[in-house]
């Protein structure tokens, strides 16, 4: 039998050992998304061009005006799906709950569709404040609808159907707005609605690189009454935290994170299950101070990858996001449920 001191030292081998794996794959895969496409580059002149701001003038136009910000775009929207993800599974209690799943991300398109198609007619452009704004207000209506569900409902299928039955009616009422919608905008709206992360422009990294990584790291400094919620309410009170207050603080960050997601990237499906899932599977634990920043990180390295399967499988057709990280995240979500009920029984 090994000691107590013995299991510490191979947790900390495989905490160690995950963390550097999801970084080697961070940097192999945003390396090979710059290296890919129409126009290869080389390993080099990419090297050339970020570090050294040199090189030939088409290279240095593709590499910084469209490779880099959608790298950046899926890397970080990415790690924020995840982290959302995982705040509402600590939230509800529940390994199925994510923003996409609950009609979180709906509710998100619904409030951006208005501001798209109602906004426009009266207002020349919409900043991107106003994109966020609208996908925060969406976020939060359709937590709160979930909420009011999650009162009645305890069993974990129920509260997936009611999140479903949120999604649906979010959708239809889209769609309404859309019958009214002008040509030009409903183009928009159905690109942005299958989910890209193509057409992210500078202006936009810089907005909503500020929002998630500020999430981020007010998520990682509520670590420690996160691990105490995860032992119960009666517990966590024990310990000092406001659980109501905490509460409210985990909607508002995994809404906000959610809603950043959505309007830029629109609505992404399974990122924020599946990856928390993996993560936790991986590590073989679920400390927050541990699966936050790794959840994090994951959510970068799938999204990077799913990036790479939807510009490069079909090319020169582009899928959209959610096709490829539904395909993926889908089977792990099933999975999951699987063991889980197999574990009851």
């Amino acid at each position: 039998m090994s000691s107590p001191k013995h299991e510490k030292g191979l947790a900390r081998v495989r905490y160690t050992a995950v963390f550097i794996g999801l970084a080697a794959a961070f940097a192999i895969l945003t390396v090979w998304n710059i290296n890919t496409g129409s126009v290869h580059i080389s390993v080099g002149n990419i090297a050339r061009i970020i570090f050294l701001r040199a090189g030939d003038e088409t290279e240095f136009g593709i590499v910084w005006k469209l490779r880099l910000p959608r790298i950046i775009a899926a890397a970080v929207l990415g790690g924020g799906l995840a982290l959302s993800g995982f705040l509402m599974q600590t939230f509800f209690g529940n390994p199925i709950a994510g923003p996409f799943v609950l009609g979180i991300s709906s509710g998100s398109k619904l409030f951006v569709a208005i501001v798209m198609i109602v906004l426009l007619r009266f207002v020349n452009y919409v900043t991107s404040w106003m994109m966020v704004l609208a996908a925060f207000a969406g976020a939060l209506i359709a937590m709160g609808f979930v909420l009011l569900a999650a009162r009645s409902i305890k069993q974990m299928s129920m509260l997936l159907v009611a999140g479903i039955m949120i999604s649906y009616i979010c959708s239809a009422i889209t769609e309404f707005l859309i019958t009214f919608a002008k040509d030009s905008d409903i183009v928009n709206l159905h690109g942005w609605s299958q989910g890209r992360f193509s057409g992210t422009t500078w202006a936009d990294v810089r907005f909503f690189v500020i929002v998630v990584l500020v999430c981020f790291v007010l998520v990682f400094l509520m670590s420690k009454p996160i691990s105490a919620y995860q032992m119960g309410e009666s517990y966590a009170q024990s310990m000092g935290v406001n659980v109501k207050r905490f509460r409210i603080l985990l909607i508002l960050m995994s809404s906000l994170l959610a809603g950043c997601v959505t309007a830029f990237a629109g609505p992404i499906s399974f990122v924020g299950i599946a990856v928390p899932h993996l993560i936790k599977m991986l590590l073989k634990t679920a400390k927050p101070i541990l699966v936050i920043p790794a959840s994090f990180l994951g959510g970068g390295v799938f999204c990077l990858f799913c990036d790479y399967i939807a510009r490069t499988a079909f090319a020169p057709v582009e899928l959209s996001i959610s096709t490829v990280t539904a395909l993926f995240g889908a089977p792990v979500v099933i999975a999951m449920l699987i063991r889980r009920n197999g574990a009851k029984s």
